[in-house]
């Protein structure tokens, strides 16, 4: 064997990445205060897959009233990739990592996150909460988010369910009609 073939050979097997560097997943991307939009003006730009939450919010000034939308998980931008791309993310100025474990992005699930997005099309009442662990935990039984798993709180006489993401450690309220709902045992 020459030095060449091998030199080539041990460049093929550095080149062969594990399996889960290949697969595209959706990873939440950790931004600098305030820049969400702008690392998804940035996103579209490098043509990665992306997803940016906003609710509607009216805003009130001594002189006016104002509509504006605002992200609804602040500081966080999701990203469906393979790993092995992430230099494209993180190369964005305005993105301080990929949310994970032990120095590795942490995927999150599909189904919550085309939920989400199902949701968010059908022009659902979403707005922020503050991220809840206890309560009455249900599962939503018809409409968009179908299938997600919550905790149900009362507020201002309506039901909302409360959608956690546990890996960044937010959540978010939807108004809910009680015979959407069930008990999980």
């Amino acid at each position: 064997m020459t030095l060449a073939t091998a030199l080539q050979s041990n460049a093929s097997n550095a080149l062969a990445l594990p399996a889960c560097c290949l697969k595209q997943h959706w990873y939440a991307a950790y931004t600098c205060a305030n820049h969400e939009k702008r690392v998804a003006q940035q996103l579209i730009e490098r043509q990665v897959e992306h997803f940016l939450p906003l609710y509607r919010s009216v805003r009130r000034w001594s002189d006016r009233r104002m509509q504006i939308d605002l992200p609804l998980f602040p500081g966080y931008v999701f990203v469906r990739l393979a790993l092995r791309d992430r230099v494209r993310v993180l190369q964005i100025p305005s993105v301080v990592r990929l949310v994970g474990f032990g120095g590795l992005p942490t995927a999150l699930p599909d189904q919550e996150m085309e939920a989400m997005r199902n949701g968010l099309l059908r022009q659902l009442r979403l707005e922020p909460h503050p991220y809840l662990t206890i309560g009455r935990r249900v599962r939503l039984t018809s409409g968009p988010l179908m299938g997600l798993e919550g905790i149900l709180v009362r507020r201002k006489g309506l039901l909302r369910l409360i959608l956690s993401l546990d890996l960044i450690q937010r959540s978010i309220a939807v108004e809910v009609d009680s015979a959407d709902v069930e008990p999980i045992r």
